[in-house]
């Protein structure tokens, strides 16, 4: 699979082209530049550093080492989020009499506030990322999907210069624990933002920060959505008392993948 994606980014062409034109040779130019992907993939470069690209909730994102790689057990977190969003929209809770108002904090390639903004037309989207080499890249992706106008961007720490009357708090934030760092695949280690994996001894250092600073964003009845491990389920559980509806939502493979939890409504 990594030889024909590189193959395809070599040609810049698409899968359909690449079978349908099997017997095709390639230029001495395009021999060097496939070949140049390939000895980066041989050192441990992800694929997608090489291209630039990675597809998620199906867009096509650009990428770089500035910003993690979006992988397919966060659009758990995307479904959550639109199942309770859908569920206010049909009388499941309290109607807002305004747009929902949302905020991806960590948002990195943007690729949450982006497939956010994406399904829920009439929502007012806020991203924020402590980085402003990966602000770039996602601003970079809203103007490419035509999504620059739907998605307000923020420099800074997690919530802090945000509004207070937020629906929605949506998260994919570093949960790796340093003591497990020897059991994360070694390209993880080498080359995404370490910043962005890891979050302390444990893995719960930024989400112990983030939760109270949610608590006070969010609208009574408002909603904190996250992305965890299997490994940090439990603590993170415990670290939502006093919360409301506290869930933990399985990926594909049964190992808890999201939390959710309602801020109360009193």
């Amino acid at each position: 699979m990594n030889a024909e994606l590189l193959l395809r980014f070599t040609l810049d062409c698409d899968r359909a082209y690449l079978y349908a034109h099997s017997e095709r040779e390639l230029t001495a130019d395009e021999q060097a530049r496939y070949e140049a992907a390939v000895a980066e993939r041989a050192h441990g470069v992800p694929a997608q550093y090489i291209t630039g690209h990675q597809e998620f909730w199906g867009m096509d994102l650009i990428v770089s080492p500035a910003v993690l790689i979006p992988r397919p057990e966060t659009e758990h977190v995307i479904e959550t989020v639109l199942s309770l969003s859908r569920s206010s929209e049909t009388g499941g809770q309290e109607c807002a009499p305004h747009a929902t108002k949302i905020v991806d904090v960590g948002t990195g390639s943007g690729c949450i506030a982006l497939a956010l903004a994406k399904e829920l037309p009439e929502a007012e989207v806020y991203a924020t990322d402590i980085s402003a080499d990966a602000l770039e890249i996602a601003q970079a992706n809203a103007a490419r999907l035509g999504l620059g106008s739907r998605v307000q961007f923020h420099q800074s720490d997690l919530l802090q210069g945000l509004r207070s009357d937020l629906d929605f708090v949506v998260s994919n934030p570093p949960y790796v624990g340093e003591s497990e760092e020897d059991q994360v695949q070694l390209e993880v280690r080498r080359f995404e933002p370490r910043e962005a994996v890891f979050a302390g001894p444990i893995g719960t250092q930024v989400i112990a920060r983030l939760i109270p600073e949610a608590r006070k964003a969010l609208r009574p009845g408002g909603w904190l959505v996250m992305e965890i491990s299997g490994t940090i389920a439990e603590r993170v559980a415990s670290l939502l008392h006093g919360w409301e509806e506290v869930k933990l939502i399985p990926d594909l493979q049964s190992i808890p993948r999201v939390v959710r939890a309602r801020k109360p409504r009193s």
